[in-house]
């Protein structure tokens, strides 16, 4: 693996790169939301969740999420109100914004595992984003009995607002309108993900994207970017670079930036804050 230590040089080179590139693929990761601001410990749990955490005994949001809740009233006051901080809140700082300004006027595409539709809140064209795990926006049912997504939030505005003792009222649970189950968020998590005709729309455009600039002087982004899901972003990318001398591939994720030695020559791996780039 191969490491690029010179963070001011580098940040240079990357931004040379993105200015030079005739196209560019974003791959981003959990990371880049954290760096928005989007945390799920510490100050920002304390203000959204206290409640949660005092009584059920968790001190940040992912745990909330995997507490088992006696009650779906209880499950569903902690998920929407979970959603709606996460979804329908922008994030604190305006990393995604800073992002778009940089590639708005370049031939672009987002791929991205992150489910909080920041990109397209931040002005992204929708048909130039792949999600290829889900949404915190939609809901399916939790069979699932058919192939399709639905808007969620008009329904999660009000169970947050209508909550009381973190319980929302039984009224308000979410039903799937085809064969009565309850419905569930659309989040790849095990084989009942819906991937419904949107999803397989935006797969498309994406795989179309990767072949039309596969051979041309083309940059891949990687932000943020884990070893959750490598298979989906990283390690294509290696690929996809190690195909095309032409290629460049620039990685940034405070602490895990690295490529094989193979793509060394194209490669810009900078071990320090996203927002550095964005600065």
């Amino acid at each position: 693996m191969k490491f690029t230590q010179d963070y001011s040089a580098g940040i240079d080179r990357a931004k040379a790169a993105l200015s030079a590139a005739d196209a560019i693929v974003i791959g981003a990761g959990a990371g880049l939301s954290a760096a928005a601001g989007f945390t799920y410990s510490g100050e920002r749990f304390e203000k959204y969740f206290s409640d949660f955490g005092e009584k059920y005994g968790f001190c940040d949001m992912y745990s909330g999420g995997f507490y088992p809740y006696r009650t779906p009233e209880e499950h569903w006051a902690y998920w929407s109100r979970y959603i709606f901080v996460n979804r329908y809140l922008d994030p604190p700082k305006p990393i995604y914004q800073q992002l778009f300004d940089l590639v708005k006027d370049k031939d672009y595409f987002v791929i991205t595992t992150n489910v909080d539709h920041c990109f397209q809140k931040a002005g992204f064209d929708k048909k130039r984003l792949f999600y290829t795990q889900g949404d915190y926006g939609l809901f399916q049912c939790s069979v699932p009995c058919h192939n399709k997504t639905y808007d969620n939030e008009e329904a999660i505005r009000r169970m947050v607002k209508e909550q009381k003792d973190m319980k929302i009222p039984s009224e308000l649970l979410p039903r799937c309108p085809v064969c009565g189950e309850p419905m569930t968020m659309n989040l790849r998590s095990d084989d009942k993900f819906v991937q419904d005709e949107g999803w397989d729309i935006a797969c498309e455009r994406y795989e179309w994207f990767i072949n039309a600039h596969k051979r041309g002087n083309i940059l891949y982004l990687e932000l943020g970017v884990g070893y959750n899901t490598p298979a989906i972003i990283k390690y294509p990318f290696w690929r996809l670079t190690a195909q095309n001398r032409r290629a460049t591939y620039v990685c940034i994720n405070d602490g895990e930036a690295a490529c094989p030695e193979q793509i060394g020559g194209q490669a810009i791996c900078l071990n320090t804050d996203i927002s550095n780039l964005l600065g």
